[in-house]
């Protein structure tokens, strides 16, 4: 058991730093792109996306309301990312596409920041990179719980 508990505090210790990292990253990636940290995640989930989507899609992928996706939305259309279009099947309704041509170039910068990405798993089994597929979707999916937690109110009252 001592084993155990000496790695979960390890496994603390280094999520801490990787989580550190990976904030401090994403401001210099975006302080580089002119964009607000959160605007240059919503151009990484709109990449992700199959099409054009709703304001209220994009508060569901960022989990802003609809007046801040709204302002997102503003400062990713002034900066060239996106376009509001008419949805054909709904005039009413109106869609957030991603800029074709802002896209590759997005994706090029990731080609050339990500370029050791991939070298880090090279010595790792296939076994190996499924488990931390796994863990990586499962935080993706606690990271979630625990957002919609913070922004209702779940840790009101909460003690440490």
């Amino acid at each position: 058991m001592a084993a155990r508990e000496h790695l979960m505090g390890e496994l603390a210790t280094v999520s801490r730093r990787y989580m550190a990292s990976y904030a401090l990253f994403n401001q210099a990636v975006a302080d580089h792109l002119n964009l607000h940290p959160t605007d240059l995640q919503c151009v990484n989930l709109l990449s992700l996306e199959d099409g054009p989507v709703t304001i209220g899609r994009i508060g569901e992928l960022t989990g802003l309301t609809t007046g801040s996706a709204t302002r997102l939305v503003d400062r990713l259309e002034k900066a060239g990312y996106v376009v509001r279009q008419r949805d054909a099947a709904d005039r009413r309704r109106v869609l957030v596409a991603v800029v074709p041509e802002k896209m590759a170039e997005f994706g090029r910068m990731w080609d050339r920041l990500g370029g050791g990405w991939f070298a880090l798993f090279d010595g790792l089994e296939e076994e190996e990179l499924a488990l931390i597929i796994g863990h990586m979707r499962r935080t993706v999916e606690f990271t979630g719980e625990q957002i919609a937690r913070l922004r209702g109110g779940g840790l009101q009252g909460a003690e440490s």
